[in-house]
């Protein structure tokens, strides 16, 4: 049984092959349209969403499938009348493929552990891998290479998004830059660190941590910044986040300093004049709107893998 937790678990070459698939979805989605005919998809939802929720539904009905919307907030999961569990056993029995948004990582490898049925991550706090998978989409799109890029990313970088870029760029021969305040609580995780770097190591890449965004920004081919306000993050801490933050945000000045066909993207949701300046964002060089959209392509590009996976297995059974 496969699931997408992280991208740890997933080596390049099934990453290019979901690339290439996703990219004649993209093309001829009206060859897929049947592609998921009488599966069913239960999205579990603790955490909010827009991108993540439209675009697997989306997904799933574009390619003859369906839907469901669970929601912790109302359901006995939620209330803790109901074990993760006992939640995905039964699950497994009706469906064929979850979805789950949820705080906390260990939730998701609990889930995991449990269900029979394909799990896929749509966010935790340590990773986000379709977010990712969508971005690699859109760079290759839009570059038409992945191998010897440059990468930049800037503000907290102890994110899911960072940690899912840190797995992903080294893998596929690509070069990151993280640019973060260098106190711990805004750092990735020392064992993701650890791991890209032994990754880009056999693959002849680099992973630099670096203190000072105009350094970061020299040269690179993706200039990349997430929310410095998390769902989980309260709201009191904004005053201070803000003063650590702001000597990384993304601005004209940044920009100028990486290369001239560099592209900006931010996964969304965005603030501007936080993270990036509104110039940045609603600039020539910005591409969130194209990552968010390559999100419904990826997602169904994720889904045809994982079913069809369970499908062999099943069978071979």
């Amino acid at each position: 049984m496969k699931h997408l937790v992280t991208l740890k678990d997933w080596d390049c070459d099934t990453i290019r092959s979901l690339l290439d698939r996703a990219a004649d979805i993209k093309k001829e989605p009206s060859r897929y349209r049947d592609a998921m005919r009488y599966r069913v998809l239960v999205m579990i939802f603790e955490k909010p969403s827009l991108r993540t929720r439209v675009s697997f539904e989306v997904g799933a009905v574009q390619m003859g499938g369906y839907a469901i919307y669970y929601d912790m907030s109302t359901s006995p999961l939620g209330a803790g009348k109901e074990n993760i569990a006992d939640t995905v056993r039964v699950l497994s029995r009706y469906a064929d493929i979850i979805m789950a948004r949820l705080f906390e990582h260990a939730k998701l490898e609990e889930m995991v552990r449990y269900s029979t049925i394909p799990v896929i991550n749509g966010l935790t706090d340590f990773s986000h891998p379709c977010q990712v998978l969508g971005d690699l989409l859109t760079i290759r799109d839009i570059k038409g290479r992945l191998q010897g890029l440059t990468l930049a990313y800037f503000g907290d970088a102890n994110n899911n998004v960072t940690h899912s870029l840190l797995f992903a760029c080294p893998k596929m021969g690509m070069n990151i830059r993280i640019a973060c305040p260098g106190k711990p609580r805004y750092m990735p995780q020392p064992a993701v660190l650890e791991e890209a770097r032994k990754t880009a190591e056999h693959n002849g890449v680099s992973v630099e941590i670096l203190h000072d965004a105009v350094s970061a920004a020299r040269g690179a081919d993706i200039v990349y910044t997430d929310s410095w306000m998390s769902y989980h993050i309260p709201a009191e801490e904004l005053e201070a986040r803000i003063g650590d933050l702001k000597p990384f945000q993304v601005n004209a000045a940044v920009m100028e300093q990486a290369d001239s066909d560099a592209i900006f993207m931010n996964c969304l949701p965005a603030l501007r004049g936080y993270e990036q300046t509104a110039e940045v964002i609603d600039g020539a060089q910005s591409v969130v709107f194209d990552q968010a959209e390559n999100r419904l392509h990826i997602q169904k590009a994720i889904m045809l893998y994982l079913l069809e996976h369970a499908s062999r297995n099943t069978s071979a059974a």
